[in-house]
């Protein structure tokens, strides 16, 4: 055979080679590729509606406005255009209001990225939804330039017994007054023994209390308080469910106790200087945002209507009381 020839035989089997090295490295390269799967886009109806809560973390607030309705509420929940909140902690719970949603406050509308809220006190307000993870999405109010943070939960992994107790000065808010109604024959006796009625304030600086020596039975419109002073709650290491209270009252010394919730109408108060057990009820409960009027519910009174109706954060001045030194 020729030698021309053979070079030509020689160079097409080379190229072969190469293309057939070519065409394996191709094969290999596409079947070690990893495979991206991206999920399609949902709704903002869809993404609402994934999860039973959306927990409000107050906490987490960016800017300086407020929107009333979400400066009280500690969950929310959409449910099929009603917009459901959990705005107090009496009744909170996978049982409570609303089977665990909370009470209908209004409506919403949800479309591309925007939130349209019909509130059923507050009016109309929009948002400009953003998705920061699965289960966190930001509420950006354009109005007031302030973004509130809600992170979804389902209820069957909700912890409604940690919102519970991380937020007992506010449940120890929702009555007129709590009215003394049992104290133990142990303990020394003390000034405290005295005092029949305390109430904790909302709205300004969320610490403020006062506290009444008239009679047992006394309708809440009708107490007079002695005493003002502000109040403080603390943790208890170990124990999630027990709590410290302390009474700094105005011009005297401070009453300190072990807070323990018996249910959502009954606390219990341990003195710890005098070894002495109270146990309080709640009279006059007051609903955030029971309805258009905010009308409070149960043996409550006009005055507590009115108190209602304060956001929680609200900014109040302090009235003088014209008893405050006469504690003996």
């Amino acid at each position: 055979m020729q030698p021309e020839i053979l070079n030509k035989i020689e160079q097409m089997k080379a190229i072969k080679l190469l293309f057939g090295f070519a065409l394996v490295a191709i094969l290999f390269t596409s079947c070690n590729k990893e495979t991206i799967y991206e999920e399609p886009p949902i709704s903002l109806n869809q993404l609402l509606g994934s999860y039973d809560l959306w927990y409000v973390d107050i906490n987490q607030t960016s800017g300086y406005g407020e929107t009333p309705f979400l400066q009280i509420a500690f969950t929310l929940s959409f449910k099929n255009g009603i917009l459901y909140a959990n705005n107090n902690l009496v009744g909170f719970g996978p049982n409570g209001q609303g089977n665990g949603l909370g009470i209908d406050v209004g409506e919403y509308d949800a479309y591309d990225m925007v939130l349209d809220v019909y509130h059923d006190i507050d009016g109309h307000q929009t948002f400009d939804i953003y998705q920061v993870d699965y289960d966190t999405i930001e509420l950006y109010n354009p109005n007031n330039d302030t973004s509130y943070f809600l992170h979804g939960y389902q209820k069957s992994t909700f912890d409604y017994d940690f919102v519970f107790y991380d937020n007992i000065h506010y449940f120890l808010q929702e009555y007129s007054a709590w009215e003394k109604s049992f104290t133990s024959q142990k303990g020394a006796i003390n000034e405290f023994d005295n005092e029949q009625f305390l109430q904790f304030l909302s709205g300004g600086n969320d610490s403020e209390f006062r506290s009444s020596q008239d009679q047992s039975g006394t309708h809440p419109d009708n107490i007079y308080w002695d005493y003002t002073g502000v109040y403080g709650v603390g943790d208890v290491s170990g124990n999630t469910h027990l709590k410290t209270l302390t009474l700094d009252y105005d011009y005297f010394d401070n009453e300190f106790f072990e807070l323990s919730v018996i249910n959502d109408q009954e606390i219990e108060l341990y003195h710890a200087n005098s070894g002495t057990t109270y146990e309080f009820i709640g009279r006059g409960y007051i609903q955030y945002m029971k309805n258009a009027e905010a009308k409070p519910s149960g043996d409550s009174s006009s005055k507590s209507g009115r108190e209602a109706q304060k956001k929680r954060k609200q900014k109040t001045a302090k009235k003088d009381n014209p008893r405050v030194n006469n504690r003996s």
